[in-house]
């Protein structure tokens, strides 16, 4: 439960961030520094996954409402439906992939966050080719860092935590708990 509650905490954060740290106006658009941080929670998600399960649609129900609570007026609904519309889209693609957890991260955030980034600039009228660039590319940062690091351990065959590898032992026709 510690990677669901870390979850909603990097949401707390993130969302008051975004008020604290103001968008860089550069030669291509728009970019706010936090959305690399917004990388950072689609990641925790699937940690959060990995670790709580279904869980985590919880932790996205709370993600959803503190979004709403915690954004500006002005982009409190855009922040909230761009926040709900990606994490279910990350949710779905990683509960349907099969594949190692690194690739996972990977592919779900790939399909994640140009849902999220599109949703919310439309939703404050900001959509621009440049500034949907920028951020989609910082919001990927974390995701390819995690999936750098984990590349040696499925390699080794370890990408799997050592409790599911355990419960799929001792409970084979149960398959994997995700």
């Amino acid at each position: 439960m510690f990677a669901l509650a870390l979850y909603v905490a990097l949401i707390l954060a993130v969302n008051i961030g975004f008020s604290l740290v103001p968008p860089i106006m550069t030669p291509l658009g728009l970019f706010a520094p936090m959305a690399i941080f917004v990388g950072l929670i689609f990641v925790m998600r699937d940690f959060a996954q990995r670790a709580a399960g279904h869980w985590v649609l919880l932790g996205m129900l709370v993600g959803t409402a503190l979004s709403y609570m915690l954004a500006s007026p002005y982009v409190a609904l855009a922040s909230a439906a761009a926040f709900a519309v990606s994490e279910a889209v990350d949710w779905i693609v990683y509960t349907a992939s099969r594949k190692p957890f690194h690739q996972r991260i990977l592919i779900s955030s790939v399909i994640a966050t140009p849902v999220d980034t599109l949703v919310f600039l439309y939703g404050i009228s900001a959509m621009s080719l440049g500034t949907f660039s920028i951020m989609v590319a910082s919001k990927m940062i974390a995701a390819a860092v995690i999936w750098y690091a984990y590349r040696p351990r499925a390699i080794m065959g370890s990408d799997e935590p050592s409790e599911l590898a355990d419960y799929q032992r001792v409970n084979p026709i149960a398959g994997p708990r995700y």
